[in-house]
């Protein structure tokens, strides 16, 4: 599932995904994972940076928006997904949350690649799960979930919710969409949280490996009402706390695309 003032936005690369020039020529490269990510609902945190230093993957550092470290609850759904190719049945259509953070890596040449990082990610079916964290080590954790979207991919949104169950309790991201959707204009925060096109996992062994996500820039609607009901403490634990009890500094819904995720690589760190 995400430019920073003065870097160059990205252009679509076909109809439906895009991303900057790829390290290697795209029809070498086979996918590990296609799908839509759709009706991403996104409410944004300000949080201290000490909170997220010691999570930040090696050869990589904090992406700051306007000085401010953010991080953020996302529910969205995955439809068609397929993984090298094909669909696995009774796998292909679910909901996921995750709470992520912005990170950066800045390459040899000077490119800067803007990526995300992940303290939790809960979706509804263990095999996913284990996919997941045996491909890229990512936190997934499997757990009951339901979720309240538009039925197509062009219906108004209206509210939308994504809801788990932990601790026998059901717990939920919402908020509802207002006004006409729009592509967030550059160097805008909405941009900063939508646009990052690289993923970054640190490994067992303290290493780092780096996958890239391709798509289109997403047009985003306004949120109100937005709301985060959760067991904090027994999800992303007691440092995130204060900063995801106090209310968003910002809410938004992406509407979503088809996306390509790459095979993870290893990065070398220096």
């Amino acid at each position: 599932m995400p430019p920073v003032p003065g870097e160059m936005r990205r252009p679509p690369a076909g109809p439906d995904v895009s991303g900057a020039p790829a390290s290697l020529p795209q029809a070498t490269r086979r996918p590990f994972l296609t799908a839509e990510w759709r009706y991403l609902l996104m409410l944004n945190y300000e949080v201290a940076p000490d909170v997220l230093l010691p999570l930040v993957p090696a050869g990589t550092a904090l992406d700051l928006w306007a000085g401010r470290a953010l991080v953020s609850v996302v529910g969205f759904r995955f439809l068609r997904t397929r993984v090298l190719g094909a669909p696995v049945p009774c796998h292909r259509d679910f909901d996921e949350v995750n709470l992520r953070f912005y990170i950066r890596r800045e390459m040899p040449d000077g490119e800067v690649r803007r990526g995300v990082a992940f303290a939790r990610e809960l979706v509804p079916r263990a095999a996913i799960a284990i996919v997941a964290r045996r491909a890229y080590n990512e936190p997934y954790r499997a757990v009951p979930m339901r979720s309240t979207t538009p039925t197509s991919p062009t219906a108004p949104p209206g509210r939308v919710a994504y809801e788990w169950l932990t601790r026998s309790r059901w717990q939920h991201v919402s908020g509802t969409a207002f006004g006409d959707p729009a592509v967030p204009p550059p160097g805008s925060e909405a941009a900063f949280i939508t646009e990052h096109y690289w993923g970054y996992t640190r490994q067992r062994d303290g290493g780092t490996v780096e996958y890239e996500v391709r798509h289109p820039p997403w047009r985003v609607w306004a949120v109100e009402s937005p709301e985060l009901v959760a067991d904090v403490h027994g999800l992303y634990g007691a440092a995130f706390a204060e900063a995801l009890a106090a209310p968003p500094a910002s809410a938004l819904l992406a509407e979503g695309s088809p996306v390509v995720v790459y095979p993870p690589q290893r990065i070398v760190v220096v």
